[in-house]
């Protein structure tokens, strides 16, 4: 099982994460921001990952903390949970329809973290949620993954949906990517020797 638990914890933020990239989609979610556990409940349900997510942060603030340092965390979950990367699909890419909104996401397993949105979304909030920070998730998950991540919009209004398909553009192409290919399974996917 390509399983990962992590905790990290700062001035800022107390946060458990277990991942399990075989999974079937099981979520455990508490960061004590309401929409933001809507999105990594989706993370996890529409990714097929078990997920949980345990985090008590300075929200009292703002959830800027909360939000970027649970993509951190994940992104090092993810890591640590593909191990040495033998036999993964790699590439992987997708379209995602919401309603009005249309969603590109494509990632590469490279080792090399990068993110890189063209996001425009209307609203300043979401309920109590800066629409800001979900770029600021974004990019936190992919350095910390090790994986180029783009996001691209390709239509869409609605700053809830923009956001939702975003999250579930994203799970939906990092799980075709982490799927163990069987005609490789014991090599990595590169001319390299490395990823």
């Amino acid at each position: 099982m390509r399983t990962a638990a992590i905790s990290r914890t700062t001035k800022e933020t107390d946060i458990q994460v277990e991942i399990n990239l075989d999974g079937t989609g099981k979520t455990d979610i508490d960061t004590g921001v309401p929409f933001f556990d809507h999105m990594l409940d989706a993370f996890g349900r529409h990714g097929l990952f078990d997920l949980t997510v345990h985090c008590k942060g300075d929200i009292e603030v703002d959830a800027h903390h909360t939000v970027e340092d649970c993509g951190i965390v994940l992104g090092q979950a993810i890591a640590q949970a593909l191990g040495d990367k033998r036999g993964i699909t790699r590439y992987a890419s997708i379209a995602l329809p919401m309603d009005e909104t249309l969603i590109g996401a494509a990632i590469d397993i490279s080792g090399r973290g990068g993110c890189y949105t063209d996001l425009c979304i209307p609203a300043e909030q979401v309920g109590t949620f800066d629409t800001e920070l979900g770029e600021e998730f974004f990019i936190a998950l992919a350095n910390n993954a090790g994986i180029t991540l783009h996001i691209n919009q390709i239509a869409g209004g609605n700053s809830h949906h923009i956001l939702e398909a975003s999250f579930k553009a994203v799970t939906r192409a990092l799980s075709a990517a982490v799927a163990i290919d069987p005609r490789i399974a014991d090599q990595l996917p590169t001319t390299k020797g490395a990823l």
